[in-house]
């Protein structure tokens, strides 16, 4: 495999690092998460004009008919500043669902609107009972003439706050663990009979309980086919999967990095904290924890490109690593940096909460584990 990027990508790549740099040190990032609507409407439209909110999508569509190297270009960097605009929501989650199975008319409607910044949609597949499993879907979508009536909730929605349109994933026929049976539909915030319950989460961000109550829906708005779902949800489960490791690597690396240099300044005993021995184990420790996770994402994300199935155990291994070694980098640089590692004024403690809230997105490293070991 060649994990070389290409000169087009290491453009990019340099575009979001100057942003990052820029935009995104820690007091400027608590005062765009404390106000509404939770990330900076002027940022979201610079990342549109740059063309980085249409990488993934096909050129027919209005992208730049980009892949998943091109998101895990961007996710990295924004993992290094911990960036609050809502990039996975939209362009992974939501808008690679409509890419994936949504109707030419659907995706003429969404789509470019989108990649322009001026429509935000998201996806809505979890709820109460489900814990990590995607096949356990409780939400009903009953036909009725040309429509289809939605209820039942969906918990912890990224961004529905802001999003213009939802993907509902629904039950339309079978058991509620079945993975046949689930149908998936676009369905409009304001539509009658869809309340949102908006709340901030432990790592800065925006999330929303949904109460679907009689929600009417046309046929039209159906994404893929009737009672066959499931494998769009998989494959953009998986898609959200790997860009949240590439977040998360990105994370890891400032963590480390700013271990480093706090050792070499903090003095104890006359000496550098870096100059002991067991704490240079222990930041090599973290070093070889990054390294490892970055080398797995890079073969999980090419596997992924050349064949999807294929990659299916890798990507169960990656979010395994990545739970476990973000948990571990993220405890040891807390520790190394004394009770000022979990202060709300040092970010050490800020990328360290959102390396505990990817963890559980898309399931734990347990879960993944009990994936890896069962193929």
């Amino acid at each position: 495999m060649n994990f070389e990027l290409s000169e087009e990508q290491k453009m990019i790549q340099q575009s979001v690092e100057r942003f990052v740099q820029e935009n995104y040190d820690l007091p400027k990032r608590v005062e765009i998460s404390s106000k509404d609507p939770g990330y900076n409407k002027d940022y979201w439209g610079s990342m549109a004009e740059l063309g980085w909110l249409g990488l993934p999508f096909n050129e027919e569509d209005g992208g730049f008919g980009g892949n998943q190297i091109d998101t895990l270009v961007i996710m990295e960097q924004f993992g290094k500043g911990l960036v609050l605009e809502p990039f996975l929501a939209n362009v992974v989650l939501g808008g690679g669902a409509i890419q994936m199975g949504g109707s030419e008319e659907l995706k003429r409607e969404i789509l470019p609107s989108l990649i322009e910044g001026t429509k935000q949609v998201t996806l809505a597949y979890a709820e109460q009972q489900s814990r990590f499993d995607l096949e356990d879907v409780a939400t009903s979508a009953r036909q009725e003439g040309d429509k289809y009536i939605i209820n039942g909730q969906k918990s912890m929605v990224l961004n529905a706050e802001s999003a213009d349109h939802l993907v509902v994933v629904t039950r339309t026929s079978g058991g509620q663990v079945d993975e046949e049976g689930i149908t998936l539909f676009l369905v409009d915030s304001n539509t009658k009979g869809l309340e949102k319950q908006n709340f901030p989460t432990v790592d800065g961000l925006r999330a929303s309980e949904i109460t679907l109550e009689n929600v009417e829906v046309n046929t039209e708005r159906m994404i893929g086919d009737i009672d066959n779902g499931f494998e769009i949800l998989k494959a953009v489960s998986n898609n959200g999967i790997l860009a949240l490791c590439a977040e998360a690597v990105g994370a890891m690396e400032i963590l480390y990095k700013d271990t480093v240099e706090y050792t070499q300044q903090r003095e104890q005993f006359d000496h550098p904290l870096s100059d002991f021995q067991v704490l240079q184990h222990r930041m090599v420790d973290m070093f070889m924890e990054y390294e490892q996770c970055k080398s797995l994402l890079f073969r999980a994300t090419m596997e992924t490109i050349q064949d999807p199935k294929m990659a299916q155990k890798t990507i169960h291994a990656l979010k395994h690593l990545i739970g476990k070694s973000g948990i571990f980098v993220g405890e040891n640089a807390v520790q190394l940096h004394g009770g000022m590692g979990v202060t709300e004024e040092l970010r050490i403690g800020h990328f360290f909460k959102r390396l505990l809230v990817i963890d559980s997105q898309f399931g734990n490293a347990d879960f993944h584990l009990d994936k890896f070991t069962d193929f």
